[in-house]
């Protein structure tokens, strides 16, 4: 049997929407450990699994890897479509559990295309496989198509830079009681609606928050100038976003970031991918406080939630007892 243990992920946005640049996406984001996915794989004479997506999943990567079969757990995992990256974190340790399982080396980047995932972001894979915080280098914009192309036609975006993040350093979260973000062919058609009219001076603003202010503070230990760093790339996507989502940020999400970024505990918020996960940068010494800052957003806001405190996660998956072994 092998087990593969993930935690969820970050996505601070994107470095470029915009047709008229030579790349497009480019993402950012962070490895988080936790919430986590379990999954547990052994070989079996076809799949067996209970969850449905994974059961999917399961069955492309049987085919991918050309083995017999798997019977396949899943124990734990992420919220789906809030903007942890639920899909992929999912779909990678399916894979990964299979492979080992079988005695073959789980090659994620090679395989993930095809099972339809970093079509846009390779923060996902990035994060499974090292941790920490990623930037990817996008996709060359002349691969750009006005119909979505075919699965697996395509290739996961080169890490372009990535750090450690400092141990100290943690991620408030607050996930409000609210409709899943979008996912499947509802962001696809959103996605495209939004590149089809990006303004490419957004982009340029981003490039120099990313190259002076984000990569610097995490190369010295700086959470508070990272995360109004982050907050102020998001506030750049929610740009792009605003007539797909309803705003800068979709509902609720606004509210949750304006009352905690009043907390001084909190440096810097934002919204996760397409939300409707809430994230403020805070540290391991200010996180009580960064917590009722969380809880305190929702009550005023009249909307009901969870609120977590996560550690970074700064190394790929564990399989195969290796998280026991640490």
């Amino acid at each position: 049997m092998t087990r593969v243990t993930v935690g969820g992920r970050l996505h601070f946005g994107f470095q470029n929407l915009s047709l008229a640049h030579e790349r497009l996406y480019g993402g950012l984001g962070v490895a988080l450990e936790s919430p986590t996915v379990v999954v547990e794989a052994t070989p079996a004479d076809e799949v067996y699994c209970d969850d449905r997506c994974a059961r999917e999943y399961a069955r492309r990567t049987v085919d991918l890897l050309g083995v017999s079969g798997a019977d396949v757990r899943v124990l734990h995992t992420l919220p789906r479509h809030v903007g942890l990256g639920s899909g992929t974190q999912l779909a990678l340790a399916v894979f990964a559990a299979i492979a080992r399982a079988h005695g073959r080396e789980p090659s994620v980047r090679e395989h993930a295309p095809a099972l339809d995932r970093a079509g846009r972001s390779g923060i996902g894979v990035s994060t499974f496989e090292r941790g920490g915080f990623v930037v990817d280098a996008g996709h060359p914009t002349e691969r750009f198509t006005t119909d979505r192309p075919p699965r697996g036609d395509w290739s996961v975006p080169p890490v372009l830079a990535r750090h450690d993040v400092p141990a100290d350093w943690r991620f408030v979260l607050a996930l409000p009681d609210a409709e899943p973000g979008r996912s499947g062919d509802d962001e696809d058609s959103s996605m495209r609606s939004a590149v089809e009219r990006a303004d490419p001076t957004i982009a340029d603003d981003i490039a120099s928050i990313l190259v002076r202010r984000t990569l610097p503070s995490i190369a010295e230990d700086d959470p508070e100038r990272f995360g109004c760093s982050v907050a102020e790339i998001g506030l750049r996507n929610g740009a792009w976003y605003a007539d797909e989502q309803g705003g800068v940020y979709r509902p609720p999400v606004g509210e949750l970031v304006t009352e905690m970024e009043t907390s001084p505990a909190v440096f810097g918020a934002g919204q996760s991918s397409w939300g409707p996960a809430v994230y403020g940068v805070t540290t391991r010494q200010l996180a009580d406080e960064a917590v009722d800052a969380a809880r305190t957003a929702l009550d005023s806001t009249a909307v009901g939630g969870d609120v977590l405190v996560v550690s970074p996660r700064n190394r790929g998956a564990d399989m195969d007892g290796d998280e026991r072994k640490r």
